[in-house]
Protein backbone atom coordinates (compact mmCIF):
# COMPACT_ATOMS: atom_id res chain seq x y z
CA UNK A 1 0.00 0.00 0.00
CA UNK A 2 1.54 3.40 -1.03
CA UNK A 3 2.28 5.78 2.34
CA UNK A 4 0.37 8.59 2.58
CA UNK A 5 2.78 12.23 2.41
CA UNK A 6 4.43 12.52 6.09
CA UNK A 7 3.39 16.18 6.31
CA UNK A 8 0.21 17.40 8.48
CA UNK A 9 -1.94 19.40 6.20
CA UNK A 10 -3.69 22.28 7.56
CA UNK A 11 -5.04 24.86 5.18
CA UNK A 12 -2.00 26.48 2.82
CA UNK A 13 0.51 25.63 5.43
CA UNK A 14 2.04 22.35 6.08
CA UNK A 15 4.18 20.94 9.08
CA UNK A 16 6.75 18.74 8.07
CA UNK A 17 7.85 15.87 10.84
CA UNK A 18 10.97 15.84 9.22
CA UNK A 19 11.35 19.77 9.27
CA UNK A 20 12.98 19.39 12.52
CA UNK A 21 10.77 17.94 15.53
CA UNK A 22 13.11 14.14 15.22
CA UNK A 23 16.23 15.59 15.97
CA UNK A 24 14.52 17.86 19.17
CA UNK A 25 12.81 14.81 20.37
CA UNK A 26 16.39 13.15 19.90
CA UNK A 27 18.29 16.20 21.67
CA UNK A 28 15.80 16.65 24.30
CA UNK A 29 15.33 12.92 24.82
CA UNK A 30 19.18 12.68 25.61
CA UNK A 31 19.82 15.80 27.62
CA UNK A 32 16.73 13.60 29.98
CA UNK A 33 18.75 10.60 29.98
CA UNK A 34 22.33 11.83 30.90
CA UNK A 35 20.99 14.48 33.63
CA UNK A 36 19.62 11.05 35.15
CA UNK A 37 22.71 9.15 34.73
CA UNK A 38 24.46 11.78 36.41
CA UNK A 39 22.02 12.67 39.00
CA UNK A 40 21.59 8.60 39.62
CA UNK A 41 25.01 8.11 39.29
CA UNK A 42 26.01 6.12 42.68
CA UNK A 43 22.61 4.12 41.64
CA UNK A 44 24.12 3.16 37.91
CA UNK A 45 27.83 2.22 39.57
CA UNK A 46 26.44 -0.46 41.81
CA UNK A 47 25.13 -2.38 38.83
CA UNK A 48 27.94 -4.41 38.25
CA UNK A 49 27.99 -5.52 42.15
CA UNK A 50 24.27 -6.24 42.02
CA UNK A 51 24.39 -8.68 38.74
CA UNK A 52 27.50 -10.10 40.85
CA UNK A 53 25.52 -10.98 43.47
CA UNK A 54 22.57 -12.09 41.54
CA UNK A 55 21.44 -15.98 40.09
CA UNK A 56 22.64 -15.93 36.68
CA UNK A 57 19.14 -18.45 35.77
CA UNK A 58 17.00 -16.45 37.30
CA UNK A 59 18.90 -13.33 35.62
CA UNK A 60 18.47 -14.79 32.65
CA UNK A 61 14.73 -15.34 32.79
CA UNK A 62 13.94 -11.73 33.61
CA UNK A 63 15.99 -10.79 30.55
CA UNK A 64 14.19 -13.31 28.10
CA UNK A 65 10.85 -11.78 29.56
CA UNK A 66 12.25 -8.48 28.78
CA UNK A 67 12.47 -9.43 25.75
CA UNK A 68 9.16 -11.14 25.20
CA UNK A 69 7.60 -7.30 25.96
CA UNK A 70 9.31 -6.08 22.97
CA UNK A 71 7.55 -8.94 20.91
CA UNK A 72 4.30 -8.58 22.54
CA UNK A 73 4.16 -4.36 21.79
CA UNK A 74 5.67 -5.14 18.07
CA UNK A 75 2.27 -7.65 18.00
CA UNK A 76 0.42 -5.68 18.75
CA UNK A 77 0.82 -3.12 16.29
CA UNK A 78 1.16 -6.22 13.47
CA UNK A 79 -2.69 -7.10 14.45
CA UNK A 80 -3.92 -3.99 13.14
CA UNK A 81 -1.84 -3.49 10.37
CA UNK A 82 -2.69 -6.84 9.20
CA UNK A 83 -6.59 -5.80 9.78
CA UNK A 84 -6.13 -3.27 7.44
CA UNK A 85 -4.68 -5.35 4.76
CA UNK A 86 -0.90 -3.68 5.64
CA UNK A 87 1.48 -5.99 7.26
CA UNK A 88 4.44 -5.44 8.09
CA UNK A 89 7.40 -7.92 9.33
CA UNK A 90 7.96 -8.17 13.11
CA UNK A 91 11.26 -7.51 13.56
CA UNK A 92 10.86 -3.73 11.88
CA UNK A 93 8.23 -3.60 14.29
CA UNK A 94 10.49 -4.41 17.36
CA UNK A 95 13.15 -2.16 16.13
CA UNK A 96 10.33 0.96 15.89
CA UNK A 97 9.42 -0.85 19.86
CA UNK A 98 12.91 -0.27 21.13
CA UNK A 99 12.88 3.87 20.23
CA UNK A 100 9.18 4.47 21.28
CA UNK A 101 10.42 3.14 24.74
CA UNK A 102 13.43 5.45 24.69
CA UNK A 103 11.15 8.23 23.54
CA UNK A 104 8.27 7.16 25.99
CA UNK A 105 10.66 6.71 29.59
CA UNK A 106 13.54 9.67 28.57
CA UNK A 107 10.51 12.30 28.18
CA UNK A 108 7.09 10.75 29.27
CA UNK A 109 3.66 12.62 29.18
CA UNK A 110 1.28 9.74 30.47
CA UNK A 111 3.24 7.51 28.09
CA UNK A 112 2.27 9.66 25.00
CA UNK A 113 5.96 10.38 24.65
CA UNK A 114 6.69 8.63 22.10
CA UNK A 115 3.18 7.95 20.25
CA UNK A 116 3.88 10.74 17.36
CA UNK A 117 7.36 9.09 16.31
CA UNK A 118 5.27 6.01 16.11
CA UNK A 119 2.86 7.32 13.24
CA UNK A 120 6.20 8.78 11.16
CA UNK A 121 8.28 5.49 11.52
CA UNK A 122 4.98 3.61 10.35
CA UNK A 123 4.30 5.76 7.73
CA UNK A 124 8.32 5.34 6.61
CA UNK A 125 7.52 1.75 6.18
CA UNK A 126 5.06 2.58 3.56
CA UNK A 127 2.01 2.00 6.10
CA UNK A 128 -0.96 5.15 5.03
CA UNK A 129 -1.41 7.48 7.86
CA UNK A 130 -4.81 6.89 8.26
CA UNK A 131 -3.70 3.15 9.10
CA UNK A 132 -0.80 4.11 11.42
CA UNK A 133 -2.84 6.53 13.21
CA UNK A 134 -5.69 3.61 13.38
CA UNK A 135 -2.46 1.43 14.83
CA UNK A 136 -1.94 4.19 17.70
CA UNK A 137 -5.09 4.66 18.69
CA UNK A 138 -6.02 1.23 18.82
CA UNK A 139 -2.66 0.29 21.00
CA UNK A 140 -3.51 3.36 23.17
CA UNK A 141 -6.84 1.73 23.99
CA UNK A 142 -5.78 -1.54 24.61
CA UNK A 143 -2.56 -0.22 26.58
CA UNK A 144 -4.73 1.80 28.98
CA UNK A 145 -7.72 -1.19 28.88
CA UNK A 146 -5.14 -3.65 29.94
CA UNK A 147 -3.39 -1.00 32.75
CA UNK A 148 -6.94 -0.02 34.46
CA UNK A 149 -7.82 -3.57 34.84
CA UNK A 150 -4.47 -4.54 36.19
CA UNK A 151 -4.71 -1.22 38.31
CA UNK A 152 -7.76 -2.54 40.01
CA UNK A 153 -6.81 -6.15 40.27
CA UNK A 154 -3.86 -4.22 42.03
CA UNK A 155 -6.27 -2.44 44.86
CA UNK A 156 -8.11 -5.85 44.87
CA UNK A 157 -5.13 -7.89 46.14
CA UNK A 158 -3.90 -5.25 48.72
CA UNK A 159 -7.18 -5.35 49.58
CA UNK A 160 -7.48 -9.20 50.11
CA UNK A 161 -4.08 -8.54 52.01
CA UNK A 162 -5.47 -5.52 54.49
CA UNK A 163 -3.35 -3.58 52.82
CA UNK A 164 -5.11 -0.84 51.18
CA UNK A 165 -5.46 2.20 52.47
CA UNK A 166 -7.55 5.30 51.30
CA UNK A 167 -4.49 7.09 49.57
CA UNK A 168 -3.72 4.03 47.78
CA UNK A 169 -7.49 4.00 46.63
CA UNK A 170 -7.20 7.80 45.82
CA UNK A 171 -4.06 7.28 43.30
CA UNK A 172 -5.77 4.43 41.54
CA UNK A 173 -8.76 6.47 41.00
CA UNK A 174 -7.18 9.53 39.97
CA UNK A 175 -5.27 6.94 37.50
CA UNK A 176 -8.07 5.51 36.33
CA UNK A 177 -9.34 8.90 35.11
CA UNK A 178 -6.42 9.36 33.42
CA UNK A 179 -6.42 6.44 31.40
CA UNK A 180 -9.92 7.09 30.54
CA UNK A 181 -9.56 10.65 29.57
CA UNK A 182 -6.46 9.64 27.36
CA UNK A 183 -7.90 7.35 24.47
CA UNK A 184 -11.36 9.47 24.90
CA UNK A 185 -9.54 12.42 23.70
CA UNK A 186 -8.01 10.73 21.19
CA UNK A 187 -11.17 9.55 20.06
CA UNK A 188 -12.89 12.30 20.39
CA UNK A 189 -10.59 13.98 18.12
CA UNK A 190 -11.34 11.09 15.47
CA UNK A 191 -15.08 11.71 15.69
CA UNK A 192 -14.82 15.23 15.85
CA UNK A 193 -14.34 15.20 11.78
CA UNK A 194 -13.68 18.31 10.03
CA UNK A 195 -15.60 21.01 12.74
CA UNK A 196 -13.83 23.81 13.49
CA UNK A 197 -11.91 24.27 16.64
CA UNK A 198 -12.00 27.42 19.37
CA UNK A 199 -10.14 30.23 17.32
CA UNK A 200 -7.18 30.36 20.12
CA UNK A 201 -6.28 26.55 19.23
CA UNK A 202 -6.57 26.79 15.83
CA UNK A 203 -3.64 28.86 15.82
CA UNK A 204 -1.61 25.94 16.95
CA UNK A 205 -0.08 24.25 13.92
CA UNK A 206 0.84 21.04 15.61
CA UNK A 207 -3.05 20.68 17.15
CA UNK A 208 -4.59 21.19 13.22
CA UNK A 209 -2.12 18.44 12.39
CA UNK A 210 -3.00 16.07 14.72
CA UNK A 211 -6.76 16.84 14.41
CA UNK A 212 -6.28 16.20 10.82
CA UNK A 213 -4.12 13.05 10.83
CA UNK A 214 -7.02 11.67 13.57
CA UNK A 215 -9.46 11.95 10.98
CA UNK A 216 -7.75 9.84 8.62
CA UNK A 217 -7.90 6.73 10.87
CA UNK A 218 -10.53 3.98 9.96
CA UNK A 219 -13.62 3.92 11.84
CA UNK A 220 -13.92 0.25 11.03
CA UNK A 221 -10.74 -0.90 12.90
CA UNK A 222 -11.73 1.39 15.94
CA UNK A 223 -14.67 -0.26 16.45
CA UNK A 224 -13.20 -3.79 15.76
CA UNK A 225 -14.36 -5.69 18.99
CA UNK A 226 -12.38 -8.52 17.72
CA UNK A 227 -8.58 -6.63 17.08
CA UNK A 228 -9.47 -4.31 20.05
CA UNK A 229 -9.47 -7.74 22.00
CA UNK A 230 -5.82 -8.97 20.76
CA UNK A 231 -4.43 -6.11 21.31
CA UNK A 232 -5.71 -5.44 24.76
CA UNK A 233 -4.30 -9.09 25.18
CA UNK A 234 -0.83 -8.29 23.72
CA UNK A 235 -0.58 -5.14 26.26
CA UNK A 236 -1.73 -7.44 29.12
CA UNK A 237 1.59 -9.51 28.16
CA UNK A 238 3.70 -6.67 28.57
CA UNK A 239 2.82 -5.69 32.11
CA UNK A 240 2.62 -9.74 33.32
CA UNK A 241 6.50 -10.18 31.72
CA UNK A 242 7.05 -6.61 33.72
CA UNK A 243 5.74 -8.51 36.67
CA UNK A 244 7.56 -11.54 35.91
CA UNK A 245 10.47 -9.81 35.51
CA UNK A 246 10.80 -8.15 38.91
CA UNK A 247 9.89 -12.22 40.64
CA UNK A 248 12.82 -13.14 38.69
CA UNK A 249 15.06 -10.29 40.50
CA UNK A 250 13.75 -10.99 43.57
CA UNK A 251 14.32 -14.68 43.12
CA UNK A 252 17.76 -13.74 42.04
CA UNK A 253 18.86 -12.34 45.30
CA UNK A 254 17.28 -15.07 46.89
CA UNK A 255 14.33 -13.79 48.34
CA UNK A 256 11.17 -16.08 48.22
CA UNK A 257 8.53 -13.64 47.14
CA UNK A 258 5.54 -14.17 46.03
CA UNK A 259 4.11 -13.10 41.66
CA UNK A 260 1.39 -11.20 43.91
CA UNK A 261 4.25 -9.44 45.71
CA UNK A 262 5.71 -8.20 42.42
CA UNK A 263 3.07 -7.79 40.42
CA UNK A 264 1.30 -5.35 42.86
CA UNK A 265 5.05 -3.66 43.66
CA UNK A 266 5.55 -3.27 39.55
CA UNK A 267 2.11 -1.59 39.18
CA UNK A 268 1.73 0.46 41.77
CA UNK A 269 5.47 1.74 41.01
CA UNK A 270 4.03 2.23 37.02
CA UNK A 271 0.98 4.40 38.54
CA UNK A 272 3.18 6.46 40.00
CA UNK A 273 5.54 7.51 37.33
CA UNK A 274 2.81 7.62 34.71
CA UNK A 275 0.95 10.45 36.61
CA UNK A 276 4.41 12.10 37.58
CA UNK A 277 6.12 14.37 34.80
CA UNK A 278 9.50 13.39 36.06
CA UNK A 279 11.77 11.86 32.73
CA UNK A 280 12.72 8.60 32.90
CA UNK A 281 10.28 8.04 36.26
CA UNK A 282 13.80 8.15 38.44
CA UNK A 283 13.49 8.35 42.03
CA UNK A 284 9.54 7.99 42.03
CA UNK A 285 9.67 4.67 40.54
CA UNK A 286 12.23 3.39 42.75
CA UNK A 287 11.22 4.68 46.22
CA UNK A 288 7.15 3.24 45.05
CA UNK A 289 8.27 -0.19 44.16
CA UNK A 290 10.93 -0.45 47.03
CA UNK A 291 8.30 1.11 49.90
CA UNK A 292 5.48 -1.25 48.42
CA UNK A 293 7.68 -4.55 48.32
CA UNK A 294 8.38 -3.53 51.98
CA UNK A 295 4.83 -2.96 53.10
CA UNK A 296 4.16 -6.64 51.95
CA UNK A 297 7.04 -8.41 53.75
CA UNK A 298 10.35 -8.03 51.45
CA UNK A 299 13.29 -6.60 53.49
CA UNK A 300 14.09 -2.39 52.55
CA UNK A 301 17.21 -3.54 51.52
CA UNK A 302 16.61 -6.26 49.00
CA UNK A 303 13.31 -4.58 47.84
CA UNK A 304 15.63 -1.73 46.92
CA UNK A 305 18.33 -4.12 45.25
CA UNK A 306 15.51 -5.81 43.22
CA UNK A 307 14.09 -2.89 42.04
CA UNK A 308 17.49 -1.59 40.46
CA UNK A 309 17.98 -4.97 39.21
CA UNK A 310 14.69 -4.22 37.26
CA UNK A 311 15.57 -1.15 36.10
CA UNK A 312 18.69 -1.99 34.71
CA UNK A 313 16.53 -4.86 32.62
CA UNK A 314 13.72 -2.53 31.48
CA UNK A 315 15.16 0.98 31.66
CA UNK A 316 19.09 1.43 31.19
CA UNK A 317 19.90 -1.47 29.10
CA UNK A 318 16.83 -0.59 26.14
CA UNK A 319 18.27 3.13 26.35
CA UNK A 320 21.21 2.75 24.76
CA UNK A 321 20.42 0.72 21.64
CA UNK A 322 17.01 2.93 21.57
CA UNK A 323 19.48 6.22 21.12
CA UNK A 324 20.99 4.27 18.69
CA UNK A 325 18.18 2.84 16.36
CA UNK A 326 16.51 6.73 17.27
CA UNK A 327 19.69 8.36 15.77
CA UNK A 328 20.28 5.91 13.02
CA UNK A 329 16.40 6.66 11.69
CA UNK A 330 16.50 10.30 11.91
CA UNK A 331 19.82 10.24 9.63
CA UNK A 332 18.23 7.66 7.28
CA UNK A 333 15.18 9.83 6.44
CA UNK A 334 17.05 12.57 4.61
CA UNK A 335 18.94 10.12 2.53
CA UNK A 336 15.71 8.15 1.64
CA UNK A 337 13.84 11.00 0.94
CA UNK A 338 16.90 12.08 -1.51
CA UNK A 339 17.29 8.98 -2.87
CA UNK A 340 13.04 8.97 -3.71
CA UNK A 341 13.82 12.10 -5.53
CA UNK A 342 16.55 10.72 -7.67
CA UNK A 343 14.10 7.92 -8.51
CA UNK A 344 11.54 9.96 -10.61
CA UNK A 345 12.15 9.63 -14.10
CA UNK A 346 12.53 12.80 -15.95
CA UNK A 347 9.67 14.18 -17.61
CA UNK A 348 10.54 13.94 -21.42
CA UNK A 349 9.85 17.13 -23.08
CA UNK A 350 6.85 18.03 -24.70
CA UNK A 351 7.29 18.70 -28.89
CA UNK A 352 6.55 22.58 -29.51
CA UNK A 353 2.51 23.12 -30.00
CA UNK A 354 1.13 24.14 -33.60
CA UNK A 355 -1.28 26.79 -33.42
CA UNK A 356 -3.52 27.07 -35.94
Amino acid sequence: MASEPTAFSSGSQRWRPGSGWRSWLFGAAVVAMLAGAVLHYGEIRNFGTIIARARPIWLGAALLLQLSTYVSVASGWRFVLARADAPRPLLRLMRIAVTKLFADQALPTAGMGGNVLLVDQLCTLGVARGTAVAALLVSMIGFYAAYSCFALAMLLLLWLHNRATPLMAGIVTTFLLVAFAIPALALWLRRRGSRPLPKRIERIGFVRGLLDSARRAPAALLSDRHLLIEVTACNALIFLADAATLYACLHALGQTASFATAFIALIMASIIVTLGPIPLGLGSFEATSTATLHLLGISVEAAFTATMLLRLLTLWLPLLPGMVLMRSMIRARPRRAQKGRRAKPPVPPQPPQRHR
